[in-house]
């Protein structure tokens, strides 16, 4: 990819906004990828970037053990721009003084403006969120900005270096995307060229020379991610392609013919169904660990997507819709972020794998892959929908799998969703789905006392699946999905809400 569009670097260093860093940029169509802090010099030149991006991190530059990048770096002779932590480690380097601050510094401060900057203009208040701060800056650069405790912007515009101690990025600094675009159009004299369109022409050429002559299977589930993945190796390879559906058990109320179906007829893919939810449930019985589930679930996902491959025989591509979001909570391969949870298409890959991946949306949001999706002439009613897991109802149903439990949760999110839909918020939710919890409570149905299983509504608002805030659902939908998941889903007597934002909680409870 860094071949063929101008190209934007962001180096992580841990902070909790460098993805939206990532984003912003390439909401102004300038391809952007992020690497972690300490990538080889080599690696970063042989991007050829038009300009990189240090961004923003938890650590001190002076704690033992703090990111470091390669000094060399600032020799580069590309426009470079830090963030916050970036801005601090540029200083030190540079022969700034750094030093820890009184007192951290969080939340909106007004930015007091010191000489014009080609970067600030119209600037006034703007998000901090540091331990640190610069007392003074290295030779030949101006300070451009500070507030009441700190250099907040400096800058040396004969090298196009700049620091800003705030973070543009965030939706509450104000003019902050003006900001970035200055640097990436003003400074790195980007042409913001990078768009769907020309996303969808590379990734499909970069497919053919992956491929080549040989034949791949992809693991189709009927959501966008896996969806949007087949029908872009289709259109470089044609029926070469050969999906699979796996019915693991773990699906939602008759998704397994539904899905077949629309890949088969709607789509014209070549697709072929497996029904192996015998197999899974009986693995899986007595497991209750989540992390176990996950696993379990992708090494044997696998293995039945080997088997196929031997089956077609000739195939040793493995196509997966692997997205961003996966990547960044499963492995830390872009910086030092922190693994949360395992992905049944990233950390469930056993070591043994015989077959190649390519995953042509790895570098890709939620909402980047549903624009490609509509892009490519796809329904809007499988490009919006929902995301759902790739262990299906496993990481639903709290505590051990259980026929009766698939059932219960089945058909309670089958009511969940059809009165979500009735309501006309379906697209405008992130996310909204049930879970199963090893919780009974008393009840009382018809004068006759019950002792039955919770059911928790959740639903969230998001973006890209990094961070997601809880959907104020009317009172009344919620009576209506409450009283009909109690009166026809036998074993359940008993709805409760989650009203928990992520952080601190992941959007899937499992």
């Amino acid at each position: 990819m860094s071949s063929e569009f101008e190209t934007i670097l962001v180096l992580d260093f841990g902070g909790q906004y460098t993805q939206l860093i990532g984003r912003r940029i390439r909401e102004a169509h300038v391809y952007t990828e992020i690497l972690p802090f300490n990538t080889p010099i080599e690696t970063l030149r042989n991007y050829k970037p038009k300009g990189i991006i240090l961004g923003g991190g938890p650590a001190s530059v002076y704690e033992a053990g703090a990111p470091l990048c390669d000094p060399e770096l600032f020799r580069m002779g590309i426009p470079l721009l830090g963030i916050c932590y970036g801005m601090q480690l540029m200083g030190k380097e540079l022969g700034g003084r750094v030093e820890p601050a009184a007192s951290r510094e969080y939340g909106s401060r007004e930015l007091q403006s010191v000489k014009p900057s080609c970067l600030l203009n119209g600037m006034r208040r703007v998000w901090m969120s540091h331990g640190d701060r610069i007392l003074e800056a290295p030779p030949g650069f101006e300070i451009t900005a500070r507030t009441e405790t700190t250099i907040a912007a400096m800058e040396n515009p004969a090298a196009k270096v700049f620091g800003v101690q705030f973070h543009p990025e965030v939706t509450h600094t104000e003019n902050g995307d003006a900001l970035l675009r200055r640097f990436v159009f003003d400074v790195c004299r980007c042409r913001g060229d990078w768009t769907i369109g020309s996303f969808i022409e590379s990734t499909v050429e970069r497919i053919r020379k992956q491929i080549g002559n040989g034949r791949a299977l992809c693991a189709i589930s009927g959501g966008v991610d896996s969806t949007v993945a087949a029908t872009l190796v289709s259109r470089a390879i044609g029926d070469r392609l050969v999906g699979v559906f796996v019915d693991t058990g773990l699906l939602r109320k008759n998704e397994y013919e539904k899905v077949l179906s629309m890949l088969q007829n709607n789509l014209h893919l070549n697709v072929r169904g497996v029904d192996a939810s015998e197999r899974f449930l009986n693995m899986l019985s007595g497991v209750t660990d989540p992390e176990k589930k996950r696993k379990l679930i992708g090494n044997e996902f696998i293995r039945v997507i080997e088997e196929e491959a031997q089956r077609i025989g000739s195939v040793d591509v493995l196509v997966q819709g692997t997205l961003y979001p996966d990547v960044i909570e499963s492995v830390s391969v872009k910086g030092p972020s922190q693994t949360i949870k395992s992905h049944h298409n990233v950390g469930g890959l056993p070591d043994r794998m015989k077959l190649k991946l390519v995953e042509p949306l790895r570098e890709l949001f939620k909402d980047e892959v549903r624009r490609v999706g509509l892009e490519l002439g796809l329904p809007e009613d499988m490009v919006w929908r929902q995301p759902f897991p790739g262990p299906g109802l496993a990481v639903r149903i709290m505590g051990e799998i259980t026929r009766e439990g698939i059932r219960m949760l089945q058909e309670a999110d089958d009511i969940l969703v059809s009165e979500i839909k009735k309501a006309g918020l379906y697209r405008q939710i992130w996310q909204s789905f049930g879970v199963l919890l090893p919780v009974k409570s008393v009840g009382v149905m018809g004068d006759v006392r019950t002792y039955e299983h919770t059911l928790a509504i959740r639903a969230v608002h998001s973006t890209d699946g990094m961070t997601a805030d809880w959907v104020r659902l009317p009172y009344d939908l919620m009576a209506v999905i409450s009283n009909r998941i109690v009166n026809e889903v036998k074993g359940i007597n008993r709805v409760v809400y989650d009203i928990t934002s992520k952080p601190p909680a992941t959007i899937e409870w499992e």
